[in-house]
């Protein structure tokens, strides 16, 4: 953690965070796991773009 000390300060004192980002990575494996099997990429690619 000393090598990157500079990001790990930041990272504890920046009142922003990756939440939203997270969030549609979760999403995203939701609709992979739902959709295991069942369809193609071209569907799946459909439901992410539109949710």
């Amino acid at each position: 953690m000393r090598k990157d000390l500079p990001a790990v300060v930041a990272g504890l004192t920046l009142p922003y965070g990756n939440g939203p980002i997270e969030g549609a990575n979760t999403k995203v494996k939701l609709l992979k796991r739902q959709m295991y099997g069942r369809a193609g990429f071209a569907l799946l690619r459909r439901r992410i773009l539109l949710n």
